[in-house]
């Protein structure tokens, strides 16, 4: 298995990040992508959980320091799901797992596994993202929907906290609060 190096992120969410976006789209496009994912929210857990591209994806905070946030990768599962990685999904929901009668679930099996479980909440997430280089720093423009909800967001990234810091001040971003994907979902969806 590849070794994972936790990544330091900022991120805001605002109807209005126009300066800072003019700052960023000076260094000229990285990359620009789509997707739909589903996340997969929880009352008992702030982790981050979704199906993206076929694969159960969760990462976790680490930790925290001078506003910012270390998350990790805790596993990327494919379907069918086997029992061992639904034991770390569940945990990351922070939801006792039910018995099951197998020892693999498909898909549809899982989907219907969250519907039933009173504390999880699906969120069909739409993204479309553009991806810069500023100096070191990994920073991305995305717009899309949390269901029928649109969001704007700018999120900045790097393995250094004192880079990624410097970098959000450098986009004039210091003035938003730090907003992850999973804070963003329960303050709009479940308003």
């Amino acid at each position: 298995m590849e070794k994972i190096i936790p990544r330091w992120e900022w991120r805001t969410f605002s109807e209005d990040l126009s300066e800072s976006e003019a700052l960023i789209k000076e260094t000229g496009l990285k990359i620009e992508r789509e997707s739909s994912e589903i996340y997969i929210l929880s009352t008992n857990s702030n982790d981050n959980t979704k199906i993206r591209e076929e694969l159960m994806d969760i990462k976790t905070p680490i930790r925290m320091k001078d506003g910012l946030e270390q998350w990790t990768v805790l596993t990327k599962a494919s379907f069918p799901i086997h029992i061992n990685a639904l034991a770390l999904v569940f945990k990351a929901f922070g939801v006792e797992l039910p018995f099951l009668e197998k020892d693999e679930l498909s898909y549809e099996e899982y989907i219907q596994l969250i519907n039933d479980t009173k504390e999880l909440t699906m969120v069909d997430v739409y993204k479309h993202r553009f991806g810069y280089m500023v100096g070191e720093a990994i920073v991305e423009i995305a717009e899309g929907k949390f269901n029928d909800y649109a969001y704007k967001t700018i999120a900045v990234e790097h393995t250094d906290p004192k880079l990624v810091a410097d970098t959000v001040k450098n986009l004039k971003l210091d003035k938003f609060e730090n907003i992850n994907y999973i804070k963003a979902m329960k303050n709009t969806v479940w308003k």
